[in-house]
């Protein structure tokens, strides 16, 4: 599992943290039972603080993505089908409200806009 934090993002570096975590999870790029490196060595790799991996692996626990073992490791629960496509859902929307933005300052149809993303998405087939 790769992590990418930078000091340089709008977002706490614990965010960061939990975000990809969370985008491994919904691609499968982390599958359900999956052990995730430690909070200290996360921290070690990543050179922040260990409170900070505690708190992101903490907030990822309450959100129910991942399960604690005392002892044992921090592991990815399986996974709510629905929740993934509802997550997926809600990307797409923020993508497509930032591109409706742009259409319309750049006096672009709604039409234009169509054609536009249905040839993206043949080509994407």
């Amino acid at each position: 599992m790769k992590i990418i934090v930078s000091n340089r993002s709008e977002l706490p570096i614990y965010e960061q943290i939990k975000s990809q975590i969370k985008e491994a999870i919904f691609s499968g790029n982390l599958a359900e039972g999956e052990l995730l490196p430690s909070i200290r060595q996360l921290a070690r790799d990543l050179k922040i603080s260990v409170i900070t991996t505690t708190r992101a692996y903490n907030d990822l626990e309450e959100e129910g993505f991942i399960t604690s073992v005392q002892g044992k490791g921090s592991y990815v629960l399986p996974q709510n089908k629905e929740m993934a496509r509802e997550n997926t859902l809600r990307k797409i929307e923020l993508s497509l409200n930032d591109a409706i933005g742009t259409a319309k300052a750049g006096g672009i149809t709604k039409e234009e806009v169509i054609r536009m993303l249905n040839l993206l998405y043949r080509e994407g087939e």
